[in-house]
C-alpha cells in the first residue's frame, strides 16, 4: 500500500505541475511553512502539562472496597509530561457531546455518570483536573474537537493504563493492560442517557445543565434534538454488538467491534434489502414479505447507510404499526446476524510497550507493523471506538482514496471524511517508541529471591525461550520477533482468531474491487470475509486528508502524518516466525488461525493471562486443565474465578480472584476456555516436537520468580 501510494502521489504531482507551475510556487512555499509549524507546534506543546502526580489521585472506599493513597509511578522511559500528553491527546473518537457527557446523570442517581466513583465502578482511573484534563476526566477520556462541535471520546491510554494495588499504595503502569469494564460502561452510558429522556425532572435538569455551559448549544431545543440522537446512537453501537459472552472487566472483543462498525458503514440499501429477503424462520418460511421490507426501507439512502438509517431500519422492524414486521428481541437478533456478526470473542488489552519494535502485532499476528501499518492499524482501532464516519458514495473525479481502495471503475466513490486524527495517530506511534516495560518494585510488591530467580532462569532457557525471547528494555535498538503458533499447537480458545478469519459481511461500494493479500490478488464478492473490507476502509481513511481544517493545513498535516510514519519507521517487511500454517491462493488467511507469543518483559503487571484472560496468574499459567480422569488433588489452573481486583498477589503474580463482587469468569464458555500452552504441565510440544517433563511446584515457584525479573 506505501509504495502504491507514493508512486502515485508523483505521478499525479508532476501532471499538476507541469498544468500550474506559478500557482504551486506559493502553494509549496506555504505547505512548506505549515510543516514547520505543525512539527514545532506539537512537540512544543506536547510538554505543557507537567503535574507531578500525572494528574493520580487517592481513592477511598472504591470499587469491591478497595482504598489507595496517589499513584506512584514506575521508571518507563517517560516523564510526567510524556503521560499525560498520552493520556489527553485526542485520536478522532466521539463517543457522546461533551457537554452532554460533563453534565449527565446516572440512571437512578443524581450523581454525574463522569464521577470518580461511577468511573472507578467500571475500573476507569479517575483523574485530577490538569492543563490537558481541566475538566478531571478519567485517563483515556478527552475532548474532541470536530466540524465546530465538542466531543468526549476515548483515547488510547482508556485501554492501554494499568494499575497495581498493593497495601493501600496504587503503582500506575503507562502502556498496560486496563481492567476497564468498557461494556458495562457503555450499557450505563445508555441507561442514563434514556431515563433522562423518559424522567421529566431529571431531563429537565439535564437541558438546564447544558445551556448553562454556553458551549455548544443555545436552545431547549437544540439540546433535546441531540439528546434523541445520541440515544439512538448508542442504543444502535450496544444492539449491534449484543453478545452472550459476558467480557466484564479487563476484556474486549474489539476485532468482532471494528468488523461490525465498517459492515455499519459500507452496507447501502441493496445490501440490507437481499438480506431481509432471504431470511426465513426456522420453518423456513420468509421471515418478511416483501410489502413490509418496502415499508422497512421506505426513504433510506440509497448509498451507504450511517446511525440514523440504521436506527430508524431497527425502529420499523420492531413497530407493530399496520405494514410493519413488529418484530421480537429474539427475531432483531435473528436480523443483527445476518447483518453483521457476533462479537464473542473477548481479549484482554495487549501492553503498548515494545509495540513499536515488533515486527506484527494483534494476538493472532493479523497486522504487519511496516511502512503505514501502524497508521492502518491505529485508524481501524478509532474506527472502532466511536470516530465519526462520514463516509458518502458520492459521483466524484479523480479521487486517490478511490484509486486505492480500487473504486475508479465505479459510477460512485467513498468519500472517506471522518473526525479520525491521523496526525496524531502518527505522533501517538511515535512517542510510544520511548515507553519501557515496567521493572518489579521490590520497595512496594517485596523483594525478588534471587536464588529462586537464578534457577528459574535455567527453566525459563529450557520451557519458554524458543517463543519468548529475553528483551534487554534499555536497548535502544531492540527488535521484537513475533513467534507464531498455530491454534493446533498452541491449543488455546480458537474464537478470536477464527472470528478473524471467517467473519464474512456485504461489501458494499468494495464489491468487484481488487485487493492485494500477500499471496496475489483477490476480487472483492459481494459478500467476502469482513478482513477485506477494513482493509480497505482504512486504506480509504489514511489516504483522505483531513476535511477539517483549511486547505494548506490539511495538505501539511497530510503529508507530514505520510512521511513520518512511512520514512521513521523502522520496521521492515519480513515474514512471521514460528510454527503456523502459511497462507495460500487458496486460503489468503489461514496464517491468521494462529497467535502470537508476545514478549515477556514486564509481564507480572498484564494479569490475567493468556489472549483472552482466562487465567489468573502467572502461577495458575504453570498448571495445567484439570480434564477427566486427573486426580483429584492435583493442582490445576482455576475453571472459575472473579476479576475486576486491582489488588495485587505478589507469590501467584496475578490479581485477587474472590472475595467481591466482580466480573464470574467461567472457563466453559466458548470464548472463555483456558485450555492449551501447557508446556510447564507437560502437555504441550515445544515448536521441535519435544514434550518436556511436567514442572514441580518447587521449578513452578521458582520459574514465577524469575518472570518477576523480566
Amino acid at each position: 500500500m506505501a509504495l502504491r501510494l507514493l508512486v502515485l502521489l508523483v505521478r499525479h504531482s508532476f501532471q499538476f505541475l507541469r498544468r500550474h507551475r506559478r500557482q504551486i510556487v506559493f502553494s509549496c512555499f506555504a505547505l512548506f511553512l505549515a510543516i514547520l509549524l505543525t512539527l514545532a507546534a506539537g512537540k512544543t506543546y506536547q510538554i505543557l502539562d507537567r503535574d507531578k502526580d500525572r494528574g493520580g489521585v487517592a481513592l477511598q472506599n472504591g470499587a469491591f472496597g478497595e482504598s489507595y493513597d496517589t499513584p506512584v509511578y514506575l521508571e518507563q522511559g517517560w516523564s510526567a509530561a510524556d503521560s499525560l500528553w498520552f493520556y489527553n491527546t485526542t485520536q478522532g473518537s466521539a463517543l457522546l457531546p461533551y457537554d452532554f457527557y460533563l453534565t449527565l446523570e446516572q440512571a437512578g442517581s443524581t450523581d454525574q455518570v463522569r464521577s470518580q466513583m461511577n468511573m472507578d465502578r467500571y475500573r476507569y482511573l479517575p483523574q485530577k483536573p490538569t492543563f490537558f484534563n481541566p475538566d478531571g476526566l478519567a485517563v483515556g477520556f478527552v475532548k474532541e474537537t470536530y466540524k465546530d462541535k465538542d466531543y468526549v471520546g476515548l483515547t488510547c491510554a482508556a485501554c492501554h493504563t494499568a494499575q497495581v494495588n498493593f497495601n493501600n499504595q496504587a503503582i500506575r503502569i503507562d502502556g498496560g493492560p486496563a481492567m476497564a469494564d468498557m461494556v458495562g460502561f457503555l450499557d450505563n452510558l445508555e441507561a442514563a442517557l434514556q431515563q433522562t429522556i423518559s424522567d421529566d425532572d431529571k431531563r429537565k435538569r439535564f437541558v438546564s445543565a447544558v445551556l448553562t455551559l454556553e458551549n455548544n448549544y443555545d436552545t431547549e431545543t437544540q439540546v433535546l434534538d441531540d439528546l434523541y440522537k445520541w440515544t439512538a446512537t448508542r442504543q444502535l453501537y450496544n444492539t449491534i454488538n449484543h453478545t452472550s459472552v459476558d467480557y466484564g472487566h479487563a476484556r474486549l472483543d474489539a476485532f468482532g467491534r471494528i468488523y461490525n462498525r465498517v459492515l455499519q458503514y459500507v452496507l447501502n440499501k441493496a445490501n440490507v434489502e437481499h438480506i431481509l429477503s432471504d431470511m426465513t424462520d426456522q420453518a423456513g418460511i420468509p421471515l418478511f414479505t416483501q410489502q413490509e421490507i418496502n415499508k422497512v426501507l421506505e426513504g433510506i439512502n440509497d448509498t451507504i447507510l450511517g446511525d440514523s438509517d440504521f436506527s430508524l431500519i431497527i425502529k420499523r422492524l420492531m413497530s407493530d404499526k399496520t405494514g410493519y414486521p413488529g418484530l421480537d428481541m429474539s427475531h432483531m437478533l435473528q436480523v443483527r446476524n445476518a447483518l453483521f456478526n457476533e462479537p464473542n470473542a473477548p481479549v484482554s488489552y495487549p501492553f503498548l510497550w515494545d509495540i513499536a519494535q515488533s515486527d506484527y502485532v494483534q494476538w493472532n499476528g493479523l497486522a504487519s507493523n511496516a511502512g503505514l501499518g501502524p497508521l492502518g492499524r491505529n485508524t481501524g482501532e478509532v474506527i472502532g471506538v466511536f470516530g465519526i464516519l462520514d463516509w458518502k458514495a458520492e459521483d466524484t473525479g479523480f479521487s486517490l482514496a478511490a484509486r486505492l481502495t480500487g473504486q475508479t471503475h465505479k459510477r460512485k466513490h467513498i468519500n472517506f471524511t471522518s473526525s479520525i486524527d491521523l496526525v496524531n495517530l502518527q505522533r501517538l506511534e511515535a512517542h510510544l517508541k520511548s515507553l519501557k516495560s515496567p521493572v518489579w518494585p521490590e520497595y512496594v510488591l517485596g523483594e525478588i529471591d534471587q536464588d529462586k530467580a537464578r534457577r528459574g532462569q535455567k527453566l525459563y532457557a529450557r520451557y519458554c525461550q524458543s517463543c519468548h525471547e529475553v528483551i534487554d528494555r534499555n536497548n535502544w535498538d531492540r527488535k521484537v520477533i513475533a513467534k507464531m503458533s498455530s491454534l493446533e499447537h498452541i491449543g488455546t480458545d480458537p474464537t478470536m482468531a477464527t472470528n478473524s478469519v471467517h467473519y464474512t459481511g456485504k461489501s458494499g461500494n468494495f464489491e468487484h474491487t481488487y485487493q492485494d493479500v500477500g499471496v496475489g490478488t483477490v476480487l472483492i464478492q459481494e459478500t467476502a470475509p469482513v478482513v477485506q473490507v477494513l482493509t480497505s476502509a482504512t486504506k480509504g481513511v489514511v489516504s483522505t486528508p483531513d476535511t477539517d481544517k483549511w486547505m494548506i493545513r490539511r495538505l501539511a498535516d497530510w503529508a507530514y502524518t505520510l512521511g513520518m510514519s512511512f520514512f521513521t519507521n523502522e520496521i521492515k517487511p519480513s515474514m512471521k516466525a514460528g510454527n503456523y500454517e502459511p497462507d495460500t491462493t487458496a486460503q489468503p488467511y489461514r496464517s491468521l488461525l494462529a497467535y502470537k507469543a508476545r514478549s515477556l518483559n514486564g509481564i507480572w503487571a498484564t494479569a490475567p493471562y493468556l489472549h483472552n484472560g482466562s487465567v489468573p496468574s502467572l502461577y495458575d499459567l504453570l498448571l495445567p486443565v484439570k480434564r477427566p480422569g486427573d486426580p483429584q488433588d492435583g493442582e490445576y489452573r482455576p475453571d472459575n474465578f472473579m476479576v475486576g481486583s486491582r489488588e495485587f498477589d505478589p507469590e501467584k503474580v496475578g490479581f485477587k480472584t474472590e472475595g467481591y463482587d466482580g466480573t464470574a469468569f467461567d472457563t466453559s464458555i466458548p470464548g472463555n476456555h483456558n485450555t492449551g500452552h501447557e508446556y510447564a504441565a507437560g502437555r504441550t510440544a515445544q515448536m521441535d516436537g519435544t514434550v518436556l517433563p511436567a514442572l514441580s511446584r518447587q521449578q513452578r515457584q521458582d520459574l514465577v520468580e524469575y518472570l518477576k525479573t523480566l
